[in-house]
This record gives structure tokens, C-alpha cells and sequence, in this order.
């Protein structure tokens, strides 16, 4: 499976006064597997460690940050020599030992010249003030699912992938039919690689229903597992009112369909904690446009997002001839599945900070906005080819940004003020725009 993180990773090894690196992501995204396929083909050794359930391990890093000791410890453990710049070191599940998180601070300023990557399914949820962190001495890598263009190349399309990579978006819309017939496989299967690799190999839908189901249980399990116990009933709750907040025409998140009565006060903690988590992604309002978004966020007002076009699929029980075939029952929710898949290419792009503008009086929205090139590009996005943007024009008007993005399913097209790039090659954004 060809992830774009691995050219991340390449350029980390290569960096001068590189750190030990923490890649950050919701479980099941492959952390585990990149880090282990990145130790095969770039060093001459790995040594892995998961530290879930392992109490041998745990107890190596407790008595002190001596590295020296550490790194006997370590061959023992794995019967291999470890050299600097040539063995991989691996600390997976690394949330599961507090005092090996804790050592990456000494590794940084005692041992430099080692390797190190790091993951942990719930990291965010560790990495809290009572945790000793290595504050300035780690880097990070935030990885998602897989997003459209590493999807294609899984299911063996890659000169299609590299079409859209190149940026030739007119030779793309040459064989636009086949990119959104595979855009619909998309929505479908998303980008959760046990469920991309079964449905490269076999193209089998039902299987792929079972595995993401599979993800979902795993995820709920995980609630029990790891988060306080009083949070527990509030996470279910917020977690399983995803998609119906999403069915709605206005997808502002509502606290009231949780439960009748329920408060923004009441839900706190089981918000941060499926963030944190990288199970959810909040997209806050502004009601400006003005630099730095993010100072003007409103952080009452947001959307909520799943991690993965896919598992949101299979959570709203929609089935494959909804999805592929076409149902015209289905044009609502189809617009809330087209933002989510819009907002995972984003963040699988470089992790965009995201947010999207309405009105005061709340008459028009723009479904995205972000900052590239020193400027605010508004992006509306569009399910099918209705391509009525009286929005993305109020915004326009109002605010004069130099260029305005429409996203659907209409073939590249671009004007003076208005970019119309194709949902398939949305990833690939600030190529188009230049920015």
C-alpha cells in the first residue's frame, strides 16, 4: 500500500538535527504498518516495541532516562545491535508507557543520532498536562485514512492517481466517468486501510461492511476501555449522533439531538476526548474573513466530522447500490457525505486548518474556508452537478478574496474569479489555485 506519508518520513530521516518523531492518528489508520514498512525499506534493522501489555518493556524505561542503559536494554530484548542511523527504533502504543514518552526528552539532547518513531491509537488522549511530555523535543506527524488519490493506487490505478498528482486536470476530465465511478467506491469503502486492502483484492462490498463495522465496535470498545467512566455514556451518545447531524440541511452542530435538553457544558469532556482520539474533526465558524482565521473562529458554532467518509457510510447503514448505482432519496445525505470526503482530502492533503463562514442572519453559508498563499480561498462544494453558487457570491461580494473555489462533480473549469475543480482531484487544491 502506497502511503504519501512515507515521503515524510524519507525527508525526516535525511533532516539535520532531526528529533524523535510522534506519529499522531485514530486507531487503525496503519500507523503500526508505516513505521514497520519505513524501518524494511530505509535501515538495515528495526526494533519494535509495543508497549500494550508489556510490562518487561515498561519496567526498562522506569528507573531513569539513562539512554545508555535503555539502549542495552533494548538489544536484549530484540537480539539486535542498534547503530546509530542504521537500526529504526519503534516505540508503538506508546500512550501505554508514560516513562518512555518521557524519555524521547533524553534520546533529543543525549542521543541524537538515533532514529526514533513513536505512535499510540490514543495519544492525544495521554498527551494532557499531568503527563511528563517532552515538550520541544519531539516532531509529530498527524496521519489519516487513506484519501482518494492513495485509494486509487491501491486499487492499481496509479497512473490515474498521477494524472491528478501532475495537476493535468484537463486530461483528467478526459476520463472524468471513470474517476467518479471510483469516487463512488470511495464513499463507500473510505480510506481505512484493512478495508481498502480487502476490497483491492476481492471488490467485495459486503466484506467491506464487515470490517468497518468491525472498526466502529473496536472504536465503542475503546470508550469503555480508556475514557472515564462518567464520560463513557456522553461519548455514545455524541458519537452516535453524528450522522443525523449530518442529514440536516444545516449541519451546525446541535447539542438537542443528542438528547432533549441536552448542554454544550454537559458534552465537553466526550467532545475533546473523540478528538483527541483523531475519531472526529470540528470545522468552527467564522462570521469574517480576515487573517488568521483561526482568531476569528466562533467556538460555539462548528460541524462535526467523522475521521472517514467510509465508516460514516456504514454508520448511516447506506448501502452499495445507494452509493454506487445512485438513489434519489439519497441527494440529502449525499451532500453531508460529499463534506465529509471534501474535509478528509483536506486534512489528508497537509492538514489544512479548516473552517466555514454564514451570515450573521445565517441566509448564506460557505461550506469551507481556508488561508493558502497569504489569502482566504472560500470553497463550496457541490454533490452533483447543480452548480448554483449564490453563497460562495454573497461571500463574494462582501469580502473580494482573488479567487473562489467551487468543488463538484462538473469537469475543471477555470474562469476569472472562479475555480470549478472536479470532486475527484480536491485534493490537490493548492495546485490548482497556485497557492
Amino acid at each position: 500500500m502506497d502511503r504519501t506519508a512515507m515521503e515524510s518520513l524519507k525527508q525526516w530521516k535525511t533532516r539535520e538535527n532531526k528529533k524523535p518523531l510522534l506519529i499522531r492518528g485514530a486507531r487503525q489508520v496503519g500507523k503500526t504498518w508505516l513505521m514497520k514498512e519505513f524501518g524494511r525499506k530505509e535501515y538495515a534493522e528495526t526494533v519494535y516495541v509495543n508497549f500494550d501489555g508489556n510490562r518487561q518493556m515498561k519496567e526498562l524505561f522506569s528507573p531513569d532516562f539513562d539512554v545508555d542503559r535503555i539502549l542495552i536494554g533494548l538489544e536484549l530484548y530484540s537480539g539486535k545491535r542498534i547503530l546509530p542511523g542504521e537500526t529504526l527504533l519503534v516505540f508503538d502504543e506508546v500512550q501505554e508507557a508514560p516513562d518512555a514518552l518521557a524519555s524521547l526528552k533524553y534520546f533529543s539532547e543525549n542521543a541524537p543520532r538515533h532514529h526514533i518513531l513513536c505512535a499510540g491509537s490514543l495519544l492525544g488522549v495521554a498527551l494532557h498536562p499531568e503527563t511528563s511530555f517532552p515538550v520541544g523535543k519531539v516532531e509529530f506527524l498527524d496521519l489519516y485514512p487513506l484519501s482518494y488519490t492513495e485509494f486509487l493506487r491501491a486499487l492499481g490505478k496509479e497512473r490515474f492517481a498521477d494524472v491528478l498528482k501532475k495537476g493535468d486536470f484537463a486530461l483528467a476530465s478526459t476520463f472524468a466517468q471513470t474517476y467518479t465511478d471510483l469516487l463512488k467506491y470511495y464513499y463507500f469503502v473510505g480510506g481505512m486501510p484493512e478495508a481498502v486492502s480487502h476490497f483491492s483484492q476481492t471488490m467485495d462490498f459486503s466484506g467491506t461492511r464487515e470490517i468497518q463495522q468491525r472498526i466502529l465496535s473496536a472504536y465503542e470498545q475503546d470508550f469503555s476501555k480508556h475514557a472515564p467512566n462518567d464520560t463513557v455514556p456522553r461519548i455514545r451518545m455524541l458519537w452516535n449522533s453524528i450522522p443525523s447531524q449530518l442529514a440536516r440541511e444545516n449541519r451546525k452542530f446541535m447539542y438537542g439531538l443528542i438528547r432533549e435538553g441536552a448542554r454544550a457544558k454537559e458534552y465537553e469532556m466526550a467532545m475533546l476526548w473523540l478528538a483527541d482520539c483523531g475519531l472526529v474533526h470540528k470545522v468552527h465558524r467564522v462570521s469574517g474573513a480576515a487573517l488568521p482565521l483561526k482568531a476569528y473562529a466562533d467556538l460555539r458554532a462548528f460541524k462535526l466530522f467523522f475521521s472517514d467518509v467510509g465508516l460514516l457510510s456504514c454508520m448511516a447503514g447506506l448501502s452499495q447500490a445507494t452509493l454506487v448505482d445512485g438513489n434519489v432519496l439519497f441527494r440529502e445525505f449525499k451532500r453531508a457525505l460529499t463534506e465529509q470526503y471534501v474535509l478528509q482530502q483536506l486534512k489528508a492533503a497537509e492538514g489544512m486548518d479548516v473552517f466555514y463562514w454564514s451570515s450573521e442572519k445565517g441566509t448564506a453559508e460557505v461550506d469551507f474556508l481556508f488561508e493558502a498563499g497569504g489569502d482566504i480561498v472560500p470553497l463550496e462544494v457541490k454533490a452533483e452537478v447543480n452548480l448554483q453558487a449564490k453563497s460562495l457570491k454573497t461571500f463574494r461580494e462582501k469580502y473580494r478574496p482573488k479567487i473562489s473555489v467551487r468543488t463538484s462533480m462538473v469537469p475543471w473549469k477555470k474562469e476569472d474569479w472562479l475555480l470549478n475543480l472536479p470532486l475527484y482531484a480536491v485534493q490537490y487544491i493548492r495546485e490548482a489555485i497556485g497557492g
